[in-house]
C-alpha cells in the first residue's frame, strides 16, 4: 500500500503586497479580494487583492516610459542585475520553498530541491547569454542588428510558478525588454517575493511591473493592449487561443507554451528494471502536474505484464500525504478545479474500459481532505480513450502496448500535443532513430539531466516559440538589416 503522511503544517502567509508598478507596492485601483488556498488543508491561507484593467493601463505605461533607457542600458549593467536577482532568489531559496508548499503543494524537499533552484538557472542562464550574444553582426556592406522587441507581458501558470516566472522574464530582461507579469492568482504569493527581489536588486522603475489578477480580466487587457508589443503566456489550450486572439488585433508576437500528452517509448532493447521506475517518477514529479510529463509509457506487449509489476511496485513506495514532510513524494493536487479534473478522469478511464492496476477513485489511505487524490496506473490503455488523448494534469500513468517499432511511434504522435517526449534504449543509435521521428519539441532519452539551455516549446497545439537558452533568449528580440552599413 501506498504509504500515507498524515500532519499537516502550514505556513503563514501576512503579505498585504499585491501590484507592483513603477518601482511601488500599490494598492489596486479597484479592490476586491480572492482566497488562497493551501491545497493540503482546503483552507484559505491569504485574500490576495487582485488588479483589473485600470491596473493594467499604469503598469503598461510604465514599461513603455521606462523601455527607452532600459534597452539603451549598456548590456554589461543589466547582466549585473541579472546576477543580483539570481543570488538573491539563492539567498531567499528557504522562504521560496515554504511559499510554494504552502500555496500549492509541493513537497518541502521538491521545492527545495527542484523548484528554486532551476528557477534560479533561468536567471543565471539568461545573463550568460546576454553577455556573450552578438547584438550586432556585419556581411558585407550589411549590418545586422537584434534589438529588443519592447514592452513584454508575461503570463505565469500555477504549477511551476517561480520556474517559469524566472524563464520568461530573465531573458526579457537581460534582452532589454520591460515586462509586466501576470502570475497565476491560484499560486501567487512566490511571485510576490521574486517582486521584492527584483526592486532589491535594483531594477529600475517601470522595467518590472507586478499586476495579480484573472486571466479573464487582467490576463485579457494585456494581450488586447494596444501598447503592448509581445505577450508570452503558458498555460491550457484554451487559455492559450483566448490569449491569441484579443493579441490579433494588434499584431503583437506571440508565444504560446501549452498543453501536452507526452509519450514514454520503450523499446525492446530498454533496461526496463531502471527506466519503469524513472519514467513512473517523471510523470508523477510534481503531482502529475507538468505539461511535459510522460503519462503514456508505450511498451512491447511482450513485456507489459513486467512493465505493470515495476510500475505498481514505484506506486507503492510513494509516500502521498503532508508537503512539509520531508518523507513525501506526492503533495496534493494544487487546486480544486484540478482535484475535481483528475477525479472526473480516473472514472471516465473506468467508464471507457482501461485495466485500473493501482490506485483509483477516492483519496489516498489515511487521507480525507485537502486535494489529495490516488497515484493511478492504468493498463490496456487504447489510443481511443480520453486517457489516452486529453491531459490530465495529475498522477495517472496510461500503459500502451505495440507489436512494432513503427507502432509505438505511430502511438506516440497518435495525439494533438507535441511538447515533450521519452524514449529509452540501451542502444544511443536506435534510441536517436526514433527520438527523430517523434514529432514534439523535446525528446529525453534514457533520463537525461535537465539542462537549462535546451530550448522547450510545442509543434502542434503544445504552442509555437521557445523558450529557455538562446532560443528562448531570442524570442524577445527583433531582426533589423541596415544595408550599406560598411
Amino acid at each position: 500500500m501506498t504509504r500515507t503522511a498524515t500532519t499537516m503544517d502550514n505556513v503563514a502567509m501576512d503579505s498585504t503586497r499585491t501590484l507592483y508598478i513603477n518601482g511601488e507596492w500599490l494598492a489596486p485601483a479597484n479592490p476586491r479580494t480572492v482566497p488562497v488556498v493551501n491545497p493540503a488543508t482546503g483552507h484559505a491561507i491569504r485574500q490576495l487583492a487582485v488588479g483589473s484593467r485600470e491596473d493594467v493601463d499604469k503598469a503598461v505605461a510604465a514599461a513603455r516610459r521606462a523601455f527607452v533607457p532600459w534597452s539603451d542600458t549598456p548590456v554589461a549593467d543589466r547582466v549585473e542585475i541579472l546576477n543580483r536577482m539570481y543570488r538573491l532568489v539563492l539567498d531567499r531559496k528557504e522562504l521560496l520553498a515554504q511559499t510554494i508548499m504552502s500555496e500549492m503543494g509541493a513537497p518541502i524537499s521538491f521545492a527545495r530541491a527542484s523548484h528554486v533552484p532551476f528557477a534560479a538557472e533561468h536567471l543565471r542562464v539568461a545573463s550568460e547569454i546576454a553577455a556573450g550574444y552578438p547584438f550586432l553582426k556585419v556581411d558585407a556592406h550589411t549590418a545586422i542588428t537584434r534589438e529588443p522587441i519592447g514592452v513584454c507581458a508575461l503570463i505565469t501558470p500555477w504549477n511551476w510558478p517561480l520556474y517559469q516566472i524566472t524563464a520568461k522574464v530573465g531573458p526579457a530582461l537581460a534582452a532589454g525588454c520591460t515586462v509586466i507579469l501576470k502570475p497565476s492568482e491560484l499560486s501567487p504569493l512566490n511571485a510576490e517575493i521574486f517582486t521584492q527581489i527584483a526592486h532589491d536588486a535594483g531594477v529600475p522603475a517601470g522595467v518590472f511591473n507586478l499586476v495579480q489578477g484573472s486571466g479573464p480580466e487582467v490576463g485579457e487587457a494585456l494581450a488586447a493592449h494596444e501598447q503592448v508589443d509581445m505577450i508570452s503566456i503558458t498555460g491550457s489550450n484554451r487559455a492559450g487561443a483566448l490569449v491569441a486572439k484579443a493579441a490579433a488585433d494588434s499584431v503583437k508576437r506571440v508565444t504560446l507554451e501549452l498543453g501536452g500528452k507526452s509519450p514514454n517509448v520503450l523499446l525492446p532493447d530498454a533496461d526496463f528494471g531502471r527506466v519503469v521506475a524513472l519514467g513512473v517518477m517523471a510523470a508523477f514529479r510534481n503531482a502529475g502536474q507538468s505539461c511535459s510529463a510522460p503519462t503514456r509509457m508505450i511498451v512491447p506487449r511482450d513485456r507489459l505484464a513486467d512493465v505493470e509489476r515495476m510500475a505498481c511496485a514505484t506506486v507503492e513506495s510513494m509516500v502521498v500525504g503532508d508537503p512539509g514532510s520531508a518523507q513525501t513524494t506526492l503533495g496534493p493536487i494544487a487546486n480544486e478545479a484540478q482535484f475535481h479534473r483528475v477525479r472526473a478522469m480516473i472514472d471516465v478511464g473506468i467508464a471507457q474500459g482501461a485495466r485500473l492496476i493501482c490506485g483509483g477513485p477516492g483519496f489516498p489511505p489515511g487521507l480525507s481532505h485537502g486535494y489529495f487524490v490516488r497515484p493511478t496506473i492504468f493498463s490496456d490503455v487504447t489510443a481511443d480513450m480520453r486517457i489516452a488523448q486529453e491531459e490530465i494534469f495529475g498522477p495517472v500513468l496510461s500503459l500502451m502496448a505495440y507489436d512494432t517499432v513503427d507502432e509505438a511511434i505511430a502511438i506516440a504522435n497518435d495525439t494533438k500535443y507535441g511538447l515533450g517526449a521519452h524514449v529509452q534504449s540501451e542502444n544511443l543509435m536506435h534510441a536517436r532513430a526514433v527520438a527523430s521521428r517523434i514529432r514534439s519539441g523535446q525528446v529525453h532519452i534514457n533520463h537525461p539531466a535537465w539542462d537549462a539551455h535546451a530550448p522547450f516549446g510545442g509543434y502542434k497545439r503544445s504552442g509555437n516559440g521557445r523558450e529557455y537558452g538562446i532560443h528562448g533568449f531570442e524570442e524577445y528580440l527583433e531582426t533589423k538589416a541596415i544595408l550599406g552599413y560598411a
